[in-house]
């Protein structure tokens, strides 16, 4: 049954990326599937249950991912200690993973690419892309460069202006991959923006491993 029900969510998240949500319907997923909408209704009780398995995955994911470089999971209000205590070098190494498993991670890419396609239809869609894709991970490095800031790591400045000075290239760099689907020049170009950007603001080299 387990077996069943990931195959379900995994071929609704296929199409969700390629089709859009609001263009397949459950009937649609279980042709794919090979089998009846009841057969589906028994792991699944509709198409926004698959959804919101969907958004649960991808936020258990994300903290798993975050926890694993030592990186903070949650937003600063609920966990301080997790930002105060990044270094440089853990950013630096989670900032180039990030753009790789957002590009080659079949799960994220496609959760990524649905969030894309449906943003300007769907309310709940932008908020979520706009979290995980855009808003949110610039107000992270924010939070992230503003407790450097204090702690003397970086240089003094506007830590918001430094995040999105920091994170438009990773975004961009997202966009073009898309578009090309290959890789390796992209990891290095987010690889060489990083350390330069490192070089750059941080104030004292022999601190920047925290």
């Amino acid at each position: 049954m387990a077996d069943t029900k990931e195959k379900i969510l995994m071929t609704a998240l296929h199409l969700f990326a390629r089709d859009g949500y609001e263009a397949v319907s459950v009937r649609n997923i279980a042709e794919e599937l090979g089998m009846t909408k009841g057969a589906l209704y028994r792991h699944y009780k509709n198409k926004k249950d698959i959804f919101d398995s969907i958004v649960e995955r991808m936020i258990r994911i994300d903290a798993q991912r975050a926890k694993k470089h030592q990186m903070p999971e949650d937003k600063y209000d609920t966990m301080p200690d997790a930002y105060e205590n990044a270094s440089l070098e853990r950013i630096q190494k989670y900032t180039v993973e990030q753009f790789v498993f957002w590009t080659e991670d079949d799960f994220a890419s496609n959760f990524r690419k649905m969030l894309a396609l449906e943003q300007y239809r769907n309310t709940e869609m932008a908020e979520l892309y706009s979290q995980c894709i855009v808003a949110g991970p610039v107000e992270y490095m924010e939070d992230l460069f503003r407790e450097l800031m204090k702690k003397g790591v970086l240089k003094k400045g506007d830590p918001g202006m430094l995040a999105v000075e920091f994170y438009a290239p990773l975004f961009l760099m997202i966009s073009m991959s898309d578009k090309t689907g290959k890789n390796g020049d992209y990891v290095e170009i987010i690889r060489n923006h990083t350390e330069h950007f490192m070089q750059n603001q941080g104030v004292n080299k022999a601190i920047l491993g925290g």
